[in-house]
């Protein structure tokens, strides 16, 4: 069984929208295109090179498939570790619109009769071995997010607010609570953060009456 990881940039209030260019997702109007790009570094991209050393298989969204499709394999240099990565495993594509994909092991996610993603997905986290990556695919994201099958996120967290724009966790999501496995800062400010799941949100009180011990577990007191 394989482990699902989502990867994602995004801001500080939570977008993750259009993080690569201007034309990446307009829906909505959104005008913020490309926020990401200036915190890009060289530490940066010695972490995606780390990240995608590890990934056995990759999972996207029609868009971002599309995105992808048209960019990386025009990336031929053996030598460019991350191109070379994507260009050869294997990549599940979920779209209901999509009859072929082109790109180089590049494959339509298989569903059954009711066409239903979520089941396909889980159908492929079964089959499939070592980690599954999510790269972009927001809308896809929120689905798998829906329906709890997101394992673990590594999120690039970057100093910018946009107050507007499809973000990570959007109303639906599975209420969980997440465990920090890493964090690294990089020269343009941006956190780098691994969390893995760690089973449903805990529940306490600051109330007056519950105050005084809370202050000790929090070496407030004596």
């Amino acid at each position: 069984m394989s482990t699902l990881v989502v990867s994602a940039f995004v801001t500080l209030d939570g977008v993750m929208q259009a993080p690569g260019g201007p034309s990446e997702d307009r829906d909505g109007g959104f005008e913020h295109g490309g926020w990401s790009v200036p915190y890009a570094d060289e530490e940066l991209g010695r972490i995606m090179v780390e990240q995608f050393a590890g990934i056995e298989a990759l999972l996207l969204g029609r868009r971002t498939y599309d995105i992808f499709a048209a960019h990386w394999p025009q990336i031929t240099d053996e030598n460019d570790p991350v191109a070379s990565k994507l260009n050869a495993m294997p990549k599940y594509v979920a779209s209901r619109t999509l009859r072929t994909v082109e790109w180089h092991n590049a494959h339509l996610l298989e569903r059954d009769s009711t066409g239903d993603v979520a089941q396909a997905v889980a159908a492929l986290k079964q089959r499939v071995t070592g980690e599954v990556n999510v790269q972009g695919s927001s809308d896809l994201i929120a689905t798998l997010q829906r329906h709890d099958l997101v394992d673990a996120y590594r999120l690039f967290i970057e100093p910018v607010v946009l107050g507007t724009g499809k973000r990570l966790f959007a109303p639906g999501t599975v209420p969980a609570a997440l465990r920090l496995t890493g964090s690294r800062t990089t020269g343009t400010g941006a956190l780098y953060c691994t969390y893995e799941r760690a089973g449903a949100p805990e529940y306490g009180s600051f109330a007056l009456e519950d105050y005084p011990e809370k202050a000790r577990e929090m070496k407030l007191t004596g």
